[in-house]
Parts: structure tokens; C-alpha cells; sequence
């Protein structure tokens, strides 16, 4: 058995000392030709993308306090079993209970902090972070925000100190996406003033729910609430005790269990559960948004059930909006450490010259430098549409029910249901083409494209399928389209698909982009993913009229809209919404610094790259390859910027010193078992030739 006992810290000291070290140029050495290229100050810039120095300052202090704690060296994970990776997990899980980074009144002075606290933890390791944030962030809040009850509240505060552990069970062994198919029962009876929790069939097992499978005690249990006059009511939360508190053994009526290893993030235990009709009190319905009085009555303050429906979908949107901050924390680990590599990486040259670093390769800056566009880009997003998520659930947790919650509600759905691909799936792509970009060395587990690289591929499945989400976003659209036709005023909250009430206008539009530097225009390229998702927009609508004229219904009609249409708008709009925020930051005079808007322009004028309205593709190459040029000199300071400290990016090829052969060699040698002779060596001894095989 591992042993994972140390003696640790509780008492943080004062955080200041993280920003002034911070601050401090980086350590003098091979990248300091590029660092000294940069037209703009990283930290400047590192500080205006994180939301401000107070949330920098909070990260810091989280990766300081992990590095000074032995129980969070990293050297305890080597060669664990699958328990005693768990149980590793568990026990840095309760200590950062101990540290208490992120207090309610840390939070409600600047709600980014969660966020951060996030991103901080799983840029260290994210099953650590998924657990302690499920319990936490997830199944705690909900529990004091979304009901009304002292009793349940009181179990949230539990929670959070650990006292109990809190899971969040929606998907079933046959159903995730389609949350309305899911088959779990809440039948209320007013006679013992409960609400019965079934599992009808094995197909309504709930499974994937992280926390489950060893170690949750609660669950946040979504069900089918009936009433006793036989009618259904729909997707609802319950708490359900599921494990006993004292010695986790399952509860009467439950069948509890762990899924087994998995491909990634084997820390976490995901697993399964099932009710056989398990009473639980009224009360332990989350009420805000519908309740259930003692005799049996159905309340809500929704008058229409889709719009309390549409509420609700934006308050289960939580992890999909969670996921689009998780895939660009990879992306702030894989690129600092492929781009900082290539920058002291050297090969080749003109003849009778040294060999140049290959960030200096067209190739090279062609595959890394858009990436590094789009990071920036999409980290912009994933800041203001948290903030955004969150604007919805005080709203819900203040128990306001108007109009606009539900528009709200549905808005966050569909932008999730679509940032969620768009950044795992760059995510995805960025990691291997960084691996790839480093050649034989970024194939060396030591350098950790390959831990990135399956940590962040589940971001591509759970919360819903990229693919199948994608429909979610274009029904959206399509819902937006058809109520502008009937004479309705489109109005988004987020005015993320508000240019709609124009759409013939934009229609009509086009573009005679006739150099480079048109094509470098962000106003001109937001304008082109307009015009894009009004045209993806109208021939989706007229590919499903068409289907359903031939006969089919609206179900399969929808389902053969799907390719080249609504796939391909749903992506389109996610990444027209991304472009224009971005392009809106940085002409903000109020907001956005004078010295960084240069650079950030260039970034954002890559990012929006293509435009399929352009005619002659030639000169949108050649933007696209002159501004990789360009922002060649400053990728280093890009990656700077976004970078955790080494002690978190853990890369020998990706340290900030740039002595990436170095550190490589260094950490090779250092391992003690590299040069130690195999038990096995007679295996691999010379044998004598045996000419005849008979005597085998």
C-alpha cells in the first residue's frame, strides 16, 4: 500500500510573494532572443486575459501552497494501482478542504475565482479537480441555491466540508443527451408525504456519475416526478442518500458500484447506481423552479412548462460550460510547451550557417501559431460565458421566474451545447499536432502530450456527444429562424444570434475582399461568419422543409438535416460568437489595453482566418501565413502569457528556462530504474543457434 501521509502547511502565507516572483523576467537563457522580440509585456497581457491581477494572484497562491505540499508531489503517482490512485485522490481532495481556497465570501467578491480555482487544480491534475469540484461546485451549490429548505441546505454545507460527499446522477445506461427519454421515477405519495425512487428497468441504471463509485455518500438524483394523479411533470432533481456515512455501505433498496478503469483520469471513480423503490422526503425535491405541496399538488412559477423547462436546461448546462474552460486549460499546457521547445530546437539551415530553431519554419508556425490564435480566442469566451452561466444561476437561486430566465436559460443551452465540441475538439487536435510538432521527444510520456492527450478526451463525450450536441445548438437556430417568420423580434441575452433579425439584409451582402489586409479585417471577417451562419441557417431550414414535404416526419426529417447542414451551422455559430466577442474586446478603449491591442488584433484576425465567401482562396493563405510571421516573434511571450509555473506544466521540454536538452537529459538520468539491469536479462542473453527445430 502507497503511503500518502505528509506533513503539511494549513497556514497560507501571504500571496503577495507569488505575483512579485511572477513578475520578475524568466530565468536568463536559450528563449531569451525571442522574449526580447515581444512588442508587449506578458505579464501585462497574462493579467488582462485572466480577468484581472486578483485572479492571477489566487492561482499563484493555489500552485504555490500544492508545490510546498508533499501529499501533492507529483512523485507519489508513479507505478499506483487503480485503488491507490483513488485513494491518493481522495486524501488531496480533503486537503484541499483544509486550505479552503475558495470560501463563499472569496467567491461572492469575485465569482471568477471559482473558475480559476478550477482551472488551477486541473492544470495540476483533473481528476483531482473533477472530484473536489463535483462535490463542491456542483452537487453543494445546488443544494443551497436551488431549494428553499433548511434541511437541504444544511446538507450543502455539509458537503462542502466533506462531512458528507455528493455526486450528480443524470445519465443512464441508455440515455445521456436526450435528458427527456431518461426513465428514472419520483412518484409522489401524499399519504407518507414522500417521494419513491424507481429504477423501472436495467436501462435506467445511472451510470458515468463521477464520485459514485467508491466514495459518494449523496446523490443529486435527476427523475421523472409523477404525481398521484398519475401525470408526469418531467426531469427533476432529488437528493438521495445512497451509502451509509459512517462506513459507506450501500442503503436499503440500493445497488451501488464502480465502473472500472477507464482511458484517462483513472483518479476519479465513476459508477453506476439503481433504486429499488427508495423513500425519500418531500422536502428533498429541489424546489426553486417546482414543487410538489403535501397533498400532492404540482406548483411551479412557470406558467408554461417549456419555459421552466428552458430554465432549467441552462442550470444543467453547468458542465458543458465547465468543459469549454477545461479544454483551453489543456490548450495553455500543450502549446507553451510545443512552442517554447521549438524555439530552442534547432535543425537545418542555409548553407554554411548554424542551424536555425524550427519556430522559425513556415511549417512550424503554420501548425502552431493558428492554434495559439484560437486559444486566445476561446479563453476570452470561456471567461464572459461563465460569468454569464453564472448571472443565471443567482437569478435562479433568487427565485426570479420571469420570461427572460427561460430565453436565458436556452441561450446558454445552445452556445454550451456547441463551445463544448468547438474547444474539445480543438483541444484535441492542438495536443497532437504539439506532440507531433516535438517530434520523437514529444512522444516521451516525461514531456506529457500523451497525459494530455487522454485527460482531455473525454471532454469530447461526456456532458453529451460533440456530434450529438451539435443538434442541440442548431435546433436552437432553426426555433429562432421560425419565430423571426411568424414576426417575432429576435433578442438573446447574450445577443449571440440577434443579427438574425437582419438576415436578408446580410443575405444580400457581398464581400470583394481584394488583398490581404481586407482579409486581416476582424469587422470584415465577423461580418463573413454572419453572412456564413445565415446561409448554413436558411439551407438547413429548407433541407428539413424539404424532408418533411417528401413525407418523412419531424424526427427523421431533422435527422437527415443533419450533415453538411446543421452540423456544420451549429459550428458555425459558436465560432461567429467567439470571433465577435473576441473582436469586441479589443476594440473596447474602456477595457483593453493601448499596448496589447496590436498583438491581440493580429490574433483575432487569425483566428477568423477562413471565409468561405471570399473568392480567390490565395489571398486568404497568404494572410493567414503572413500573420503566422508576424506573430512568430511574440509566440513565446503568447505562451508566457498563458502558461501555468513548471511546477504545474511538469514538461523537461516545456520549462521555462528554455534548456529543454537539458532538462531532458537531466530527467532521464535522474530516474534511478533507467539504468538498472532487468530482472529478466537471461531472457535477452545470447542463445545458441538451434539448426534443427525438431528439438524444440
Amino acid at each position: 500500500m502507497a503511503d500518502f501521509t505528509s506533513e503539511s502547511k494549513l497556514e497560507q502565507e501571504d500571496s503577495d510573494f507569488c505575483i512579485d516572483d511572477l513578475k520578475k523576467d524568466f530565468q536568463s537563457g536559450p528563449l531569451d532572443c525571442y522574449r526580447k522580440k515581444a512588442s508587449f509585456d506578458w505579464f501585462e497581457l497574462k493579467v488582462f486575459m485572466e480577468g484581472g491581477e486578483d485572479v492571477v494572484r489566487f492561482k499563484q497562491n493555489v500552485w504555490k501552497t500544492l508545490e510546498r505540499d508533499p501529499l501533492f508531489d507529483r512523485k507519489n503517482d508513479i507505478k499506483l494501482s487503480l485503488s491507490e490512485r483513488r485513494e491518493l485522490t481522495m486524501k488531496r481532495c480533503n486537503r484541499l478542504v483544509d486550505y479552503d481556497f475558495i470560501s463563499d465570501s472569496v467567491i461572492m467578491a469575485n465569482p471568477l475565482i471559482a473558475q480559476a480555482f478550477n482551472d488551477a487544480l486541473g492544470a495540476y491534475d483533473w481528476s483531482s479537480s473533477a472530484k473536489y469540484s463535483l462535490n463542491r461546485q456542483m452537487f453543494a451549490r445546488l443544494l443551497k441555491t436551488s431549494s428553499t429548505h433548511e434541511h437541504i441546505q444544511e446538507l450543502g454545507k455539509k458537503a462542502e466540508c466533506h462531512e458528507i460527499f455528493g455526486c450528480f446522477a443524470l445519465t443512464e445506461l441508455t440515455h445521456g443527451s436526450n435528458t427527456k427519454a431518461v426513465q428514472t421515477k419520483a412518484t409522489y405519495t401524499p399519504s407518507t408525504e414522500e417521494f419513491i425512487i424507481h429504477t423501472p428497468t436495467f436501462e435506467a441504471t445511472k451510470c458515468w456519475v463521477g464520485n459514485l463509485g467508491n466514495s459518494a455518500t449523496h446523490a443529486l438524483v435527476y427523475a421523472q416526478l409523477y404525481t398521484p394523479d398519475g401525470r408526469c411533470h418531467g426531469l427533476h432533481s432529488f437528493v438521495v442518500q445512497v451509502r451509509s456515512t459512517v462506513d459507506l455501505s450501500p442503503l436499503p433498496g440500493v445497488t451501488v458500484g464502480d465502473l472500472g478503469e477507464k482511458l484517462g483520469q483513472n483518479g476519479l471513480d465513476n459508477g453506476f447506481v439503481s433504486f429499488n423503490n427508495v423513500r425519500i422526503p418531500r422536502m428533498n425535491l429541489l424546489n426553486k423552479t417546482a414543487d410538489v405541496t403535501p397533498d400532492g399538488k404540482y406548483v411551479t412559477p412557470f406558467k408554461d412548462p417549456n419555459k421552466r423547462f428552458g430554465a432549467a436546461l441552462g442550470a444543467l448546462s453547468s458542465g458543458r460550460v465547465g468543459i469549454t474552460s477545461m479544454a483551453v486549460t489543456n490548450l495553455q499546457s500543450c502549446l507553451p510547451i510545443a512552442v517554447r521547445y521549438s524555439a530552442v530546437r534547432r535543425q537545418f539551415g542555409p548553407p554554411g550557417k548554424e542551424e536555425i530553431p524550427v519556430l522559425e519554419y513556415q511549417m512550424q508556425q503554420w501548425r502552431l501559431i493558428p492554434k495559439l490564435a484560437a486559444t486566445y480566442a476561446l479563453k476570452y469566451f470561456s471567461r464572459i460565458f461563465y460569468m454569464l452561466h453564472i448571472e443565471l444561476h443567482v437569478s435562479l437561486m433568487l427565485g426570479e421566474s420571469h420570461e427572460s430566465l427561460a430565453e436565458l436559460g436556452k441561450e446558454i443551452h445552445a452556445l454550451s451545447s456547441a463551445s463544448k465540441p468547438l474547444a474539445s475538439w480543438i483541444a484535441q487536435t492542438t495536443i497532437q499536432e504539439c506532440r507531433e510538432a516535438c517530434g520523437g521527444h514529444g512522444y516521451l510520456a516525461i514531456n506529457r502530450f500523451g497525459e494530455l492527450r487522454d485527460d482531455n478526451d473525454p471532454n469530447c463525450t461526456y456532458e453529451g456527444d460533440n456530434n450529438v450536441l451539435l443538434g442541440q445548438a442548431s435546433n436552437y437556430l432553426l426555433s429562432l429562424l421560425e419565430a423571426k417568420e411568424n414576426g417575432s423580434h429576435i433578442s438573446c441575452p447574450f445577443k449571440s444570434a440577434d443579427f438574425l433579425n437582419n438576415i436578408d439584409q446580410i443575405m444580400a451582402e457581398r464581400f470583394s475582399a481584394k488583398t490581404e489586409q481586407d482579409c486581416r479585417d476582424p469587422k470584415f471577417l465577423a461580418g463573413a461568419y454572419q453572412w456564413l451562419v445565415c446561409n448554413l441557417l436558411k439551407d438547413s431550414a429548407a433541407k428539413l422543409q424539404k424532408e418533411l414535404l417528401n413525407g418523412m416526419d419531424h424526427f427523421t426529417a431533422r435527422n437527415n438535416s443533419q450533415v453538411f447542414y446543421c452540423r456544420s451551422l451549429a459550428l458555425a455559430y459558436i465560432q461567429c460568437t467567439v470571433l465577435t466577442k473576441f473582436k469586441d474586446l479589443i476594440f473596447n478603449e474602456e477595457e483593453t489595453p493601448q499596448a496589447l491591442r496590436p498583438v491581440l488584433l493580429k490574433l483575432c484576425s487569425l483566428y477568423g482566418g477562413y471565409c468561405a465567401s471570399v473568392n480567390d482562396a490565395r489571398i486568404v493563405r497568404g494572410a493567414i501565413l503572413s500573420l503566422c510571421f508576424e506573430l512568430k516573434d511574440e509566440a513565446v511571450a503568447l505562451v508566457d502569457a498563458l502558461a501555468p509555473p513548471d511546477f504545474i506544466l511538469n514538461s523537461p521540454i516545456g520549462h521555462s528556462n528554455g534548456k529543454a536538452h537539458e532538462n531532458l537529459h537531466s530527467a532521464i538520468m535522474q530516474n534511478p530504474k533507467n539504468q538498472e539491469r532487468i530482472s529478466w536479462w537471461k531472457e535477452c542473453r545470447q542463445r545458441p543457434i538451434v539448426r534443427d527445430r525438431s528439438k524444440l
